[in-house]
């Protein structure tokens, strides 16, 4: 199914395989990133419900999510 999209698997296959899968270990690690951050979007309640049925206002509220957790979860202290 994803390869007629032309997409491919980036998550590493697990140590005892006997058929080693090659994975991009920079690709991965941007992908978790994406992961993690949909995580936090979803500890947002409005955004997991999506309360919001109008896209600019669906869309202004993860802009706000974000910058929230980009506060919060910033290693420099002045931001906090």
């Amino acid at each position: 199914m994803f390869t007629t999209r032309g997409t491919t698997a980036v998550i590493p296959p697990k140590r005892h395989r006997r058929v080693k899968l090659d994975c991009n270990p920079a690709v991965y690690k941007q992908r978790n990133i994406i992961e993690r951050m949909f995580c936090r979007f979803k500890d947002w309640r409005r955004v997991a419900m999506r309360f919001d049925r109008n896209i600019k206002t669906f869309m202004a509220t993860i802009a706000i999510a974000a910058t929230v957790i980009l506060i919060v979860m910033s290693p420099d202290p002045s931001l906090q």
